[in-house]
């Protein structure tokens, strides 16, 4: 992985993770689809509420990516993380809330009265004692947090240059990107091999 690289993804990382240092609570809303990246910046919110038929996920994790964020652990804890990151399977809100990945998940027609009612009730509590409140929850996490993240950006780069990762992107140029996505998300293709697997129903 290149110096570069490296700088860079982590520079988006720490972009999209400022929002723990924000002092206000930031609350997102999640409508449609928080994949791949979106997921880090929907995990990265201090409360997640997602329509029930909104998806959330990440799918490179099966072939060229890992999330530089690390916040599946934070909010699911080692096996659940585990289980979303060894599949890169996308789950539903109401999956996701049912898991404890996001706070809540509720009917889409309900979704932005749901969330103005959460902001409502905590805009009622002064500024300084949300950010407090904020701060000592987010301390608790930081103590293995920074290491964590490193760590994954240093892999996010390496799963774009391993074998596998180089693969994939020739079957990207090769057949396009969203045929080469729709294989990879529906594991019909092995990366190691370069070949479709055997037996498998392709999309």
């Amino acid at each position: 992985m290149s110096k570069v690289l490296y700088e860079r993804v982590g520079r988006i990382a720490r972009i999209t993770l400022n929002r723990p240092e924000v002092m206000k609570p930031v609350i997102c809303k999640v409508h449609g689809f928080a994949v791949a990246g979106g997921s880090d910046i929907a995990l990265c919110a201090d409360l997640t509420i997602m329509a029930e038929e909104a998806q959330i996920g990440y799918m490179p994790a099966r072939v060229w990516g890992c999330p530089t964020t690390a916040m599946w652990v934070y909010r699911l804890g080692p096996e659940r993380a585990k289980r979303m990151l060894f599949t890169g399977d996308k789950i539903t809100g109401r999956e996701a809330a049912d898991m404890g990945l996001v706070l809540n998940a509720v009917p889409a027609a309900d979704l932005d009265a749901e969330v103005e009612a959460m902001a409502e009730r905590m805009a009622a509590v002064p500024i300084n004692q949300l950010a407090m409140q904020k701060m000592v929850i987010n301390q608790a996490m930081e103590q293995t947090m920074q290491a964590t993240q490193r760590l994954a950006t240093v892999f996010d780069g390496i799963t774009r240059h391993s074998p596998e990762g180089l693969n994939f992107k020739q079957r990207a140029e090769a057949v396009g990107w969203k045929q080469a996505v729709s294989e990879r998300d529906s594991g019909t293709w092995d990366w190691t091999a370069n070949g479709p697997l055997p037996g498998a129903n392709r999309p």
